[in-house]
């Protein structure tokens, strides 16, 4: 890797972890939570959880773990041609998604839904509660021990919580800071109201790279839609007409992947020029200046950026809304709200969840305690569990 810039995140410079470790000879500290994030059981746990298209239905669509994956290496790329530290660029990436329900955004809602009298559920709080308190794998102590600038990127990839008077910032605005944002394990003050480091930000642009471009080939394999749907649509239309000119006699699977192939390029060139821009005309000089910016650096220069926005509204009306794609999703829906009903009135959980819940003092504590077990799910043991408790699973078809 080259050398990295000034305003990168140094590992030698980090703050640290909850837990001392000794150094390591071979590793620096950010590729050390990158292989412990990697060994996670709840890494494991993604390539049975939903990203888009309920996994059940087959056709090779993309689960959360495969889409993590395709995340992670957009982020290297991106941090490596900024000279950004593509370890903690890439151990963000990994992780930003630990967090996430069963059934994909529509578990997430209906989880947020039941646990609205106890505080809500937020995917990137319990990411945080995974890699700090969930994970049980080491002798001495619970969680991963991650140093705090990879905790700092699970919880503010997105942006600052709050702002500098401490009120709500940006979608936290109308609900307020998520349950638990106060109780997390860091070495450190995880400073809800500044910005994360540029690697966390590239980490979250790659997020939407990735599941623009594949979203559009899953829907296309869903059979929701054609190529040609595209032509007119911002950000996706000038690609899928120029390869459309380019080889209109190639299959259109193979038209499809050089679409999605060009979309990822031309975004990742679009990020990468005009944040060097924009970093050069901001005059950081460290990775404490980047946290202390006021603004995002890393972003879609503003055409691709309203383009972008474009294409979101284009899947949002013909792909995610469709009907084909709601009926499973409020299928999914019913079993997360049911189940986690059952689990509040008197419905067993395993193992160490049904100790903690039977030992819990209050609603609350109980609350969150079935929220933690129901978030770790895969798709199919929540399905187990519904059949368990009630006799039936859904087919979702």
């Amino acid at each position: 890797m080259n050398e990295t810039a000034s305003y990168a995140s140094k590992p030698e410079d980090s703050l640290g972890r909850l837990y001392g470790t000794g150094p390591s000879p071979t590793r620096s500290e950010f590729q050390r939570d990158r292989d412990r994030i990697i060994h996670s059981t709840a890494f494991r746990r993604l390539q049975h959880k939903t990203q888009v298209f309920l996994h059940h239905e087959g056709r090779h669509f993309r689960n959360r773990l495969t889409h993590t994956l395709e995340v992670s290496q957009i982020a290297r790329s991106i941090a490596r041609a900024l000279r950004l530290n593509e370890d903690l660029a890439e151990a963000v990436a990994l992780s930003h998604d630990l967090g996430h329900t069963p059934f994909g955004h529509a578990g997430e809602r209906a989880l947020h839904r039941a646990m609205a009298p106890y505080g809500g559920f937020d995917h990137n709080v319990q990411a945080l509660r995974v890699v700090t308190r969930l994970e049980n794998r080491y002798a001495e102590h619970d969680g991963l021990n991650l140093t705090w600038e990879t905790l700092e990127g699970i919880l503010k990839h997105n942006g600052p919580l709050i702002h500098a008077d401490g009120s709500p910032f940006g979608r936290y605005v109308e609900e307020g800071l998520p349950a638990g944002v106060a109780d997390i394990l860091a070495v450190a003050d995880l400073r809800l109201s500044s910005h994360a480091s540029l690697e966390a930000q590239v980490a979250a642009i790659a997020d939407d790279i990735a599941y623009n471009a594949h979203d559009i080939d899953d829907a296309l394999r869903a059979g929701l839609v054609q190529l040609a749907d595209f032509e007119d649509a911002p950000m996706a239309g000038p690609i899928v007409r120029e390869v459309e000119g380019l080889y209109p006699e190639v299959a259109v699977k193979r038209q499809t992947h050089e679409v999605q192939r060009r979309m990822i390029t031309r975004a990742i060139e679009d990020v990468i020029a005009h944040s060097a821009a924009g970093i050069a005309a901001s005059g950081i000089e460290s990775a404490e200046d980047v946290r202390m910016a006021g603004k995002t650096l890393i972003a879609f220069s503003p055409a691709t950026a309203e383009a972008e926005k474009g294409l979101k509204g284009v899947l949002y009306k013909r792909v995610y809304r469709d009907e084909a794609v709601m009926r499973p999703v409020r299928e999914s829906e019913a079993v997360v709200e049911r189940l986690f009903a059952a689990y509040m009135e008197s419905a067993d959980m395993p193992g160490r969840w049904g100790e903690a819940a039977a030992a819990a003092g209050d609603a609350t504590l109980r609350a969150r305690i079935v929220a933690d077990f129901i978030a770790g799910m895969t798709d199919p043991y929540a399905l187990d569990e519904h059949q368990r408790l009630f006799d039936a699973r859904p087919e979702f078809r």
